[in-house]
């Protein structure tokens, strides 16, 4: 059992505030990724679960015994750190059991250990080699398998993936979905990355400013956003903007007026909606380039060609910029005209303090 149970955690370096009251229930097995932007307080939270920063305020509970009062090694927690944390002048092998041989481990159950985690990971070859002789990614690998020998109540990985290039992330991104089938141990990922996010995370926390926005699966966070904020970080592009006119009752649900005076039935229920400072929003591939002339009306900025689809930046009659989608095929370029085609059912709007409103799920 390795749930993990955070209480109205607070932190605070001195008079200023970094996370304020965090409350969330990890269950055993999950895959948690903490998502947001840098200053946010996600790498902090996740230090002081593993216990390398101290708790000011609340409870951490881990496998059902409070353990913020605990000193790191008696946490049952392994942290996979950005940087690797390598000894260079030892071997894989002794790198990766060097944690076990401080405790007192016998050293054929080291053994044994290391060469399953090292079979798991695919690093058996690599185990006489030191850190020098391994590329970025095989660094990555043994920094993961020195977690692994410990056999944690969870693993802690604080942006393992940044430092590696691009090909690397993916499929390191690929190695370590696969290693939690396998184990189906607790994992906690923090990450700036939301592609990392939707394909890793079994739940999402969305942190921003000090505090959680959101928690839910990936699709959830990115069909259903509780905020603007939520939407307009997860997803890319991001997801378009455009205050609203008017919005009026049309059996129940809102339609919205937007600039130039387009009108967009939305699945919104207009009960319980503000009725000024409103801001509708919709993500680009509910906005596709119409083929029979109906629709909002753009000029062409800027054509993303990205093979199996095309991304069509144009501007509205306001000035608004508006993303809306086109086939991989488009013929479009910078400077047409176009008409933009809005799914009012996959639209949502937001008041003026960044709450959403979905239509029904």
């Amino acid at each position: 059992m390795s749930e993990i149970v955070l209480k109205e955690v607070s932190k605070s370096f001195g008079p200023v505030s970094v996370l304020d009251k965090v409350s969330m229930h990890i269950e055993s097995g999950e895959f948690i990724v903490f998502l947001g932007p840098s200053g946010c307080g996600k790498s902090t939270l996740l230090r002081m679960i593993a216990g390398l920063e101290e708790v000011t305020a609340g409870e951490i509970h881990l496998g059902g015994q409070r353990v913020d009062q605990l000193p790191p090694n008696e946490r049952g927690v392994a942290m996979v750190f950005q940087n690797y944390a390598l000894y260079p002048h030892m071997t894989v092998r002794d790198n990766m059991s060097f944690g076990l041989q401080n405790v007192g481990t016998p050293k054929a159950e080291i053994v044994r250990r290391v060469d399953e985690a090292a079979r798991m990971l695919e690093i058996s070859q690599l185990l006489d080699r030191k850190p020098a002789q391994l590329s970025g990614g095989q660094r990555q690998r043994v920094a993961i398998g020195r977690a692994i020998v410990r056999d944690p109540k969870a693993f802690l990985l604080d942006e393992p993936l940044s430092n590696l290039d691009a090909g690397l992330r993916v499929r390191t991104r690929l190695e370590l979905a696969q290693l939690h089938h396998r184990i189906k141990a607790t994992m906690i990922f923090v990450t700036h990355d939301q592609t990392e996010a939707m394909t890793l995370a079994t739940r999402i926390v969305v942190m921003n400013n000090r505090r959680i926005e959101q928690i839910g699966t990936p699709m959830e966070v990115y069909s259903r956003p509780a905020t603007r904020f939520v939407a307009s970080f997860v997803g890319s592009p991001a997801m378009n903007f455009i205050p609203v006119a008017s919005a009026s009752d049309v059996g129940g649900k809102a339609a919205i007026t937007l600039p130039g005076q387009a009108m967009v039935q939305t699945a919104v229920g207009f009960a319980g909606l503000p009725k000024d400072k409103l801001t509708f929003g919709i993500r680009p591939e509910a906005a596709r380039i119409s083929q029979d002339g109906a629709g909002m009306e753009g000029i062409v900025e800027v054509v993303e060609r990205l093979g199996e689809r095309t991304l069509v930046y144009t501007s509205l009659s306001d000035g608004t910029t508006l993303i809306a989608e086109d086939n991989g095929v488009s013929t479009i370029q910078a400077g047409d005209a176009v008409r933009i085609a809005l799914d009012g059912n996959a639209a949502m709007v937001f008041d003026e303090n960044g709450k959403a409103y979905h239509g029904a799920a």
